[in-house]
């Protein structure tokens, strides 16, 4: 038996919690993980505190919080992934021409971990350790549109969090949900001009067994490129890399 039954009663809703589509009512969380209402209570209370967990209070729900999202990418960002994506990152520069990039999630930024240059083609703002806004970059609209809703939900709660760059974007969540939707339908995200102007770059995201983005793959080229000239490449880039890592 656990020395430390609090933490492992804490990981394991983590872990639950981490399993479902969408947010989940305290009594499914207590019998899931079979313990008493009282003291699921007092741990994701414990957990709002810390940010792991965030309360929709309207529906009366619990789901992940960013300080939760903040752990899952760091394990994107170590060593394993960056081996693995390095050699498919170079096979998709050689196909399209084009920069490519891998990005991570890192609150409402994304993380730059690996850039692959095109021969010729100037270097971009996307290089290895730049942070960007998310939700104006391809790769974090790739990576946003593969999250629940409700989570999208808590990492944009008003419009002071969608910042601006360049004077375009979504400036809202409303606005935000519009755009991944598209990119859902679609397939793959897009942003043209919004990081840098006559850039443009699509994206797609990497899943790992539990469908949840890790990362996200792109390109970038010159404003005025056809996207779909490079979606099928990046996605099958990002499918590739996905069943590595088990989605």
């Amino acid at each position: 038996m656990s020395q430390v039954p609090a933490a492992t009663r804490t990981l394991r809703v983590l872990r639950f919690l981490a399993s479902q589509p969408d947010p989940v009512a305290l009594d499914r969380i207590a019998r899931a993980c079979d313990l008493p209402r009282s003291t699921a209570y007092h741990l994701v209370n414990a957990m709002i505190a810390e940010g792991f967990v965030v309360h929709l209070e309207d529906e009366r729900r619990y789901g992940l919080g960013v300080a939760a999202f903040e752990v899952g990418s760091g394990f994107a960002r170590q060593e394993p992934l960056q081996r693995i994506a390095r050699r498919p990152l170079a096979a998709l520069v050689d196909t399209t021409g084009y920069g490519g990039h891998l990005a991570v999630l890192h609150g409402r930024d994304v993380l730059y971990v690996l850039e692959e240059r095109a021969p010729g083609r100037p270097p971009l703002v996307t290089d290895v350790g730049v942070r960007l806004p998310a939700h104006l970059t391809a790769s974090g609209r790739a990576i946003l549109m593969a999250l629940p809703s409700s989570q999208v939900r808590a990492l944009y709660p008003d419009r002071a969090a969608c910042v601006d760059r360049l004077g375009t974007g979504p400036t809202s969540l409303s606005g935000l949900r519009t755009v991944l939707s598209e990119a859902r339908q679609r397939g793959y995200a897009i942003e043209d001009g919004e990081v840098s102007d006559g850039l443009a770059s699509v994206a797609a995201p990497v899943l790992d067994h539990n469908q949840h983005p890790v990362a996200a793959v792109a390109v970038t080229f010159a404003h005025g490129t056809a996207f779909e000239e490079a979606a099928g490449a990046v996605r099958t880039t990002a499918v590739g890399l996905s069943r590595r890592l088990g989605g």
